[in-house]
This record gives structure tokens, C-alpha cells and sequence, in this order.
């Protein structure tokens, strides 16, 4: 029987500590998220780890992870060269990797960076604003996110956030389920705050602003897949997801839910994901 239990693991890079947890058998496939951390990620790691090896990570600073400098700002760059250290240590070859939203701006990071790595790459709308016609307006309206913050506070960011959310003009920070939340322990609070302030003070400016390099990624040996939610439709992700996939020559993937959509729905999300890893070129 596949053991589904995590085995938790750090790495040393210039300036962090990554945590890192790895679980099932198989071939390895790395899943990659930002902000969100491995914990976020476990219901579809336990439903992919009877296939394959499954790492998931904490970027720096959030999570389990940390970083020497607490005032920088987190750029793709940065968090691609983490996650080729990691692959470099794990000694996997050229992996397979599920990245989502600001971890699929990562993902496209790290292909444009070091292709040889990552043999399939499943990019699951990526917020890349650069290849939207309307990008002055959203990078104006992150920036508007960013001053409030840094003004009032993130209770206020937010609530402006989620509103933009619906306006198709941002993505969304967190994804709603049908399981009522239980009380957070204190512990729990003070790691969602944290996380909060790492996303609204340094990576939301950063990710949004990441521009893809069209012209190494047609030319990248590895695989590139574009997700999109399948009721997210219309929100910024989703349509930054279908201009990049156009720009690729490349037709979206749908997946169950929607940014997402993999939390709530960990087993849907993960036949998916495994079907499109399966499929040749």
C-alpha cells in the first residue's frame, strides 16, 4: 500500500530555508504554488500518490520556510532559482510539475530559466497581466491594492481584492469550500497573518508584473500545458491563462473548480492531472 503520509525535509539556499515534504511512489512530479504552501496542496498530493512521487514546497518566507531578508520583495526569478536548487537536490532528472497561479508564474519562470529541468509543466492560470490588452488598468488596480494595504491595513486590501476578483480584474487570494471553517488555533492565525503580509507587501506586485518570455518558452524543450478553472471564467487569471495559452499555440486544459479549484475538489482535479501527464506530445 502507498504510503500517503508526508516525510518532512529542508534545504539550505542562499539566504532561506525551504521546507519541503515528499510522499507516494513513483515518478516525481513537483506540485508549486505561491503564496500557498505544501499543507494546501495535501489533498491533491494523497490523491496523486498511489502514481507518483509527490514533493510539494513552502517558498521562502511563508509556511514552514524562511528567509534571512524579511523586506524584500519575492520575484519569479528568485523563487525559480529555489525550485532548482530543490530539484537539484531531490536528484529526480527532468520532473513533472502542477503549478498554480503565482506558483504557475514560477513555473514559467523556471522553464525560461532552466528547461532541462522540467520535463511536463501544467501552468493552472497563471496571473501573467503582460499579455492582457488591458494590463495599464490591472497593474493601476494592483498598485491601488498594494498603497491600501501598506495605507489601512489587509482587512480593507482584501475586501478591495475579492471585489476586483469579481470585476475580472484580480486574482483571487483564497478559495472558497462548502466545509464550514472551524476555529483556527492561535498558531494557525499567526501563520495566515504572516502569509498575508508576505502576499500583499511582497508578491503580489512581483507576480502580476512578471513578464513571460514567449519567444524561450515556444523554444523550451519541456512540455507546456495552460489550466484554467472551470468556473472561474472572466476573472483575471483565467483570462491571462487563455491569452498566454494563444500566444503558446496551445489549447487550455480545463480543470474542476475554479482558481482553485484543487483544494475542494483534490480527487477531480487530480484524474485530470494525471491524464494530461500521461498524454504524449
Amino acid at each position: 500500500m502507498t504510503d500517503v503520509d508526508p516525510a518532512a525535509h529542508s534545504l539550505d539556499v542562499p539566504g532561506a530555508r525551504l521546507y519541503y515534504e515528499r510522499r507516494g511512489s513513483g515518478p516525481l512530479l513537483l506540485l508549486l504554488g505561491s503564496p500557498m504552501d505544501s499543507a494546501r496542496f495535501a489533498g491533491l498530493a494523497r490523491a496523486l500518490a498511489d502514481r507518483h512521487t509527490v514533493v510539494t514546497y513552502d517558498p521562502r518566507g511563508i509556511g514552514n520556510s524562511t528567509r534571512e531578508d524579511a523586506t524584500s520583495d519575492l520575484t519569479p526569478e528568485q523563487q525559480a532559482d529555489d525550485v532548482r536548487r530543490l530539484l537539484e537536490a531531490l536528484d529526480g532528472g527532468p520532473v513533472d510539475v502542477f503549478a498554480s497561479s503565482g506558483g504557475a508564474v514560477v513555473g514559467l519562470a523556471l522553464v525560461t530559466a532552466h528547461p532541462d529541468l522540467v520535463r511536463t509543466l501544467v501552468a493552472h492560470e497563471p496571473p501573467v497581466v503582460d499579455v492582457l490588452a488591458d494590463r495599464a488598468q490591472v497593474h493601476a488596480q494592483v498598485e491601488h491594492i498594494y498603497d491600501t494595504y501598506r495605507t489601512h491595513g489587509p482587512e480593507r486590501a482584501k475586501a478591495m481584492h475579492v471585489y476586483m476578483v469579481h470585476a475580472g480584474v484580480a486574482a483571487p487570494p483564497t478559495t472558497r469550500t462548502s466545509t464550514p471553517p472551524r476555529e483556527p488555533s492561535t498558531e494557525e492565525r499567526d501563520r495566515k497573518r504572516a502569509k498575508t503580509h508576505v502576499y500583499y507587501a511582497h508578491l503580489l506586485r512581483p507576480t502580476t508584473r512578471y513578464r513571460p518570455d514567449i519567444e524561450k518558452l515556444c523554444a523550451a524543450s519541456t512540455r507546456i500545458v495552460i489550466g484554467c478553472g472551470a468556473t472561474s471564467k472572466g476573472q483575471l487569471a483565467s483570462r491571462a491563462a487563455v491569452a498566454l495559452a494563444a500566444r503558446l499555440g496551445v489549447s487550455p486544459v480545463e480543470f474542476p473548480g475554479d482558481h482553485l479549484g484543487f483544494v475542494p475538489l483534490p480527487e477531480e482535479c487530480a484524474e485530470v492531472l494525471h491524464h494530461v501527464l500521461q498524454e504524449t506530445p
